[in-house]
């Protein structure tokens, strides 16, 4: 599996990768001691200088493990200075934080990144963040910046110093809090409390929980083991004895990649026996350790192949889980904490931020809390959380910063509105509240929505499988790339799950925190069933339309004895943590499954009857907070195996449903128009209006141009058009028939939308023939050779299109768009990336398509092509239609007019003289006159009768000129 783990890997690093920003503190009593430091941000703060450092330490019990680490020391331009801390995730390396590290000393810090025993070049195994050698090792790298002439001192000892990192080196970063006083602050990021609850959820009781509790879980269960992210995070940790991967660098949950791409926690360095001694580089203790164990510490691979092969916790699994859980010392931190939490996160979710905040605030520590549009599934944090790293360490670390920390709220999350900002970048909005809800913030308030449902039965078949597919680890959301829209349609198999639905919204509902509800669950006579029933809960968001978004990508496991006398088990369950604008006219609905292959649920065959509790509702967190500035966080990018995934699954769905609608596909109505919109309105999540009251109609043979300036709502138009999203308001009718996600008329319609996506291992020629095959429709009515024929590639049509050009994946997209010649051709700025040439040979390929009887539809900016290639412009601005007609009719609206004469001043004195003609000129023997109303055959009469010769006479304007007037002369289309 080296392929996948270099996948996961990949996909970990983009997770991980934090950019901590930071300034100098002068502490009171050392200030007048110390250098002046120019201010963060200014050129004397700039500079920054290297040096590679190997420190030997000794951890373990009785401290006779000594290892050497690999260290980076990065020193600002003035010194002394406070110091930080830079730890990397797991599978990373201390190349991993680089940039971070980097970035702080240009601020002003003395930085320290390190790559941590059993990773990259350092020697040792690992122990899981053990307090006996991870947490040992970093209090030797604190004394080893006491000792540092650059490193500003608050005693003997006692170096001023703040420690950050993300996941594995989060967590690294509150456990070192805990046992190490000298930590003065910590910015841990997409962490974890306790890893019992995060790889078994729901592992022990928790008990009834406070009203402004958001995220947290809240009932009891002996756990559900997170099997599909425990065994992935142990395979980057199993790299085999050959040193797959070394002191390159590692590609880790937060880290680059290494020069030649290998991934695994091998090192060069060797590790170390547990007596001390250095094993060959890259090579394990073979008497110690199997080899399914790579760099792991024998305690650790015996509780990984305990907790595999049950599906159990052991009370020995449990120990060490614990010990290396910030939950055993958050009683002790003091250091003000700084919470990052990501609300894409199906490995540690908004729930073990929210225990973290709780236990560290009991203490009368100063405790922040920000969860941002990401994680492990969605990406790293976006400026803003940046900054607020930044503002962490200015207040804490540089001190003097009172001011700054008074105007910060304590507590923020990112809400994504739906909308994209381009292609790669979904829009958000922040909601920022005094401080975090129980510790001195509001109350969480909760909405009580009735649910409807009677109790179903349910059954998990034997062994498991087939099992639901909510995620893939570090894909979550993204599988698809629909944002949760695919996983829904394997989220709930047929037979296993039990859904209940609450009503439509009359406004929105910004859903920050938990779901809960309380079920009963049942044996049913005369069927299988265990001890125990195990189920899988989920909040889905519904559209009028049918189609459901799976909220966080992420289920909520639940272990529950059943009485065996008939009788059912009543239990509240906590649903996933989420952050979720729930649109209005659009409804929750909450579902449990039997199985899902994220997790090790029971394999013996059992049925049982779920149904909501007498009275029950579903208990909905909304923190109440203002709103400010949106902003943007960049979306995760689909890689290799998702785009893969969606494209294996996406046609096996299509497949499945044409063929079922093939022979009765309808035909439409007899002498339709090929499109027809009427009072179409799309309102996103927010209030944004893209698109108010549109009309119009396309009539075949025509080739109508869809022009607006960005922003107007053309691209929101074309994709109601294909079923892509659904309308707040207003019908599209093709043929006659009602359009909508999965319409049988979709089948008449070609499209090309929003940009060409391809696999890019295989030829042109092979995609057009899968995407194909993906509609279940029969090859011969592909005309896949007329298709490679408007490609115009040539052999390049062989090649694979990861080598092609923007311009040939342009042409192939346009080819795709035309397979099997439907009857409406729908096309989304079809000459990006041409030349002139195929520009020209684009055009005419339109007419001649419009001219055999088909119609084509095409949104440009290129307002000369739409001129001289469309018959029917349309033209948008601000989500309406401000004009539509001929072509003609548009250049014409104006009444401008040029005139072809012999005698050009005798012209200019003519026209002038006519009332209402205005702006009268002459351009050599053209002369150009804005009529104003008066008729242009009233014109030329009064020049002939005036004894000027007319050669010709039109409209005066182009095309360019009346959208111009249109929408105005500042706005670019």
């Amino acid at each position: 599996m080296p392929g996948y783990r270099a996948f996961v890997s990949r996909l970990l690093r983009a997770t991980g990768a934090l950019v901590v920003v930071g300034a100098l503190l002068l502490t009171p009593g050392v200030a007048a001691a110390a250098t002046p430091t120019p201010a963060p941000g200014s050129t004397g703060a700039t500079a920054v200088s290297t040096s590679e450092q190997r420190i030997d330490v000794r951890s373990g019990p009785g401290h006779t493990d000594t290892i050497s680490l690999d260290t980076t020391l990065y020193l600002p331009a003035t010194t002394p200075a406070p110091a930080v801390l830079v730890a990397h995730g797991f599978g990373g390396s201390k190349r991993s934080v680089d940039a971070d590290a980097r970035e702080l000393a240009a601020r002003g810090y003395v930085a320290l990144a390190w790559s941590a025993r059993g990773f990259g070049a350092s020697g040792g195994q690992i122990a899981l963040d053990s307090p006996d050698y991870e947490v040992a090792d970093a209090q030797q790298l604190v004394d080893w910046l006491a000792q540092r002439p650059e490193v500003q001192q608050d005693g003997p000892g006692d170096p001023r110093v703040g420690v950050t990192g993300a996941s594995y080196g989060g967590g690294l970063s509150l456990l070192l809090a805990g046992y190490d006083p000298r930590i003065d602050a910590t910015a841990p990021v997409i962490t974890w409390n306790d890893l019992t609850q995060a790889l078994f959820p729901n592992a022990a009781a928790t008990g009834p929980l406070p009203e402004d509790t958001p995220a947290r879980g809240a009932f009891a269960g002996d756990g559900v083991f997170k099997r599909a992210w425990a065994g992935t995070l142990f395979s980057v940790g199993s790299a085999g004895p050959d040193g797959a991967a070394g002191s390159d660098g590692a590609a880790g949950s937060d880290g680059t990649a290494g020069s030649d791409g290998t991934v695994g926690a091998g090192g060069s360095a060797g590790a170390a026996a547990s007596d001390g001694t250095a094993t060959p580089s890259g090579a394990l203790p073979a008497t110690r350790l199997p080899l399914t164990c790579g760099r792991f510490t024998a305690e650790v691979c015996a509780a990984y192949t305990d907790a595999a092969t049950t599906g159990t916790l052991s009370p020995a699994t449990e120990a060490l889980l614990r010990r290396s859980s910030p939950v055993s010392v958050t009683d002790r931190i003091t250091a003000p904490t700084l919470l990052v939490q990501g609300e894409q996160d199906t490995l540690f979710g908004l729930d073990q931020a929210d225990a973290n905040a709780r236990q560290i605030a009991a203490n009368g520590t100063a405790v922040e809390v920000a969860w941002y549009a990401g994680g492990h599934d969605g990406g790293a944090p976006g400026q803003t959380v940046r900054d607020r790293v930044g503002d962490w360490f200015d207040t804490h670390l540089r001190g003097g910063g009172a001011t700054a920390a008074e105007a910060r709220d304590g507590f923020v999350y990112e809400v994504e509105s739906g909308i994209r900002a381009g292609r790669t970048t979904a829009t958000t909005r922040s909601v920022a509240a005094e401080a975090y809800p129980g510790l001195g913030g509001p109350a969480v308030t909760t909405q009580q929505l009735p649910l409807a449902g009677e109790p179903q039965v349910v059954t998990n078949p034997p062994g498991g499988n087939p099992a639901a597919i909510t995620s893939l680890p570090g894909l979550g959301g993204a599988l698809g790339g629909l944002g949760g829209r695919l996983s829904a349609f394997t989220a709930v198999l047929p037979g296993q799950s039990a859904s209940f639905a609450a009503e439509p919204a009359g406004a929105q509902v910004d859903v920050a925190g938990a779901p809960r509800v309380t079920l009963e669950i049942a044996r049913v006579p005369g069927q299988p069933a265990p001890a125990e029933a195990v189920l899988f809960g989920k909040t889905f968001e519904v559209d009028p339309t049918g189609n459901r978004t799976l909220l966080g990508s992420a289920v909520a496991p639940v272990r529950v004895a059943v009485p065996s006398d008939g009788s059912p088990a009543r239990v509240t369950v906590t649903l996933p943590g989420v952050v979720a604008p729930i649109e209005a006219g659009n409804h929750l609905e909450v579902a449990f499954g039997t199985t899902d292959q994220a997790y090790a649920a029971t394999t013996e065959p059992a049925v049982w009857r779920v149904g909501l509790a007498q009275g029950t509702d579903l208990a909905v967190p909304v923190v109440p907070g203002r709103a400010s500035t949106p902003n943007t966080v960049p979306v995760w990018p689909l890689v290799g195996i998702a785009i893969v995934l969606a494209a294996a699954l996406a046609a096996w769905l299509v497949a499945r449903v044409l063929r079922r609608r093939r022979e009765v596909t309808p035909a439409g109505v007899a002498d339709a128009p090929p499109l027809e919109i009427t009072g179409l309105a799309k309102t996103y999540k927010g209030g944004f209006s893209a698109v108010k009251e549109v009309s119009f109609t396309v009539q075949r043979g025509m080739v109508l141009g869809l022009l607006g300036p960005n922003g107007a709502g053309k691209t929101t138009v074309l994709r109601m058009l294909m079923g892509l999203i659904a309308p707040t308001a207003g019908t599209i009718r093709a043929f006659g028939e009602p359009v909508g996600p999965g319409a049988p008329v979709l089948a008449r319609i070609g499209a090309f939308v929003e940009g060409p996506g391809f696999l890019p291992h295989l030829s042109g020629a092979d995609n057009l023939r899968l995407y194909w095959a993906a509609t279940g429709r029969p090859t011969a009515e592909a005309h896949l050779e007329e298709a490679l024929e408007i490609a115009g590639l040539g052999e390049s049509v062989h090649r694979r299109v990861g080598t092609y050009s923007q311009g040939m994946r342009q042409r192939l997209a346009i080819a795709q768009a035309m397979l099997g010649l439907p009857e409406l051709l729908v096309l989304d700025e079809p000459t990006n990336g041409l030349d002139p040439p195929q520009i020209h040979a684009m055009r005419e390929l339109l007419r001649r398509y419009a001219e055999g009887g088909r119609t084509v539809l095409v949104s440009s900016h290129l307002l000369a092509e739409v001129e001289q290639t469309c018959s029917h412009v349309v033209v948008m601005h601000h989500g309406k239609v401000v004009a539509t007609g001929t072509v003609d009719e548009i250049i014409a609206g104006g009444g401008a007019a040029s005139f072809a004469v012999d005698a050009p001043d005798k012209a200019v004195e003519v026209l002038g003289a006519l009332a209402g003609v205005r702006d009268v000129a002459a351009e050599g023997s053209t002369v150009h006159a804005e009529l104003n109303g008066t008729p242009r055959a009233s014109a030329v009469q009064a020049l002939v009768e005036a004894g000027v010769s007319v050669e010709s006479a039109g409209p005066r304007r182009r095309l360019e000129d009346a959208f111009l007037q249109l929408v105005g002369e500042d706005t670019a289309p």
